[in-house]
């Protein structure tokens, strides 16, 4: 079965919604990490979003896979790196890795287009 992508994101962004209502501050505190680990700097965001990526896939965090997918190619990166880094992910994950790094790929071609 092909995942939905938009919609399992979107379910995602509505599910954080209501949790940012019920715990405003946990939600501002990863927030505020989040904006400051993936800042610009020595390492440039797209990379910052390859890594997360990775991280994601191995993981094994689905909607981690399909948010940084989108940040990744917002930033820049091609189907091409997204594939590049769904290959060092399995290295670094093994089989379970390589099942995730695809869905990596099917969300690119749904969310950006392949």
């Amino acid at each position: 079965m092909t995942m939905d992508w938009k919609a399992q994101l979107n379910e995602t962004r509505g599910v954080l919604g209501d949790f940012r209502s019920t715990h405003p501050k946990a939600a501002k505190g990863f927030t505020a990490m989040h904006q400051g680990g993936m800042a610009e700097g020595a390492v440039d965001v797209k990379h910052k979003e390859l890594i997360a990526l990775g991280i994601g896939i191995v993981r094994q965090c689905i909607d981690c896979i399909g948010f940084h997918v989108e940040a990744a190619a917002k930033a820049g990166a091609t189907r091409d790196e997204i594939a590049e880094c769904v290959g060092v992910a399995i290295v670094m994950g093994g089989g379970p890795a390589y099942m995730y790094g695809a869905k990596a790929l099917q969300a690119y071609d749904q969310l950006i287009g392949g």
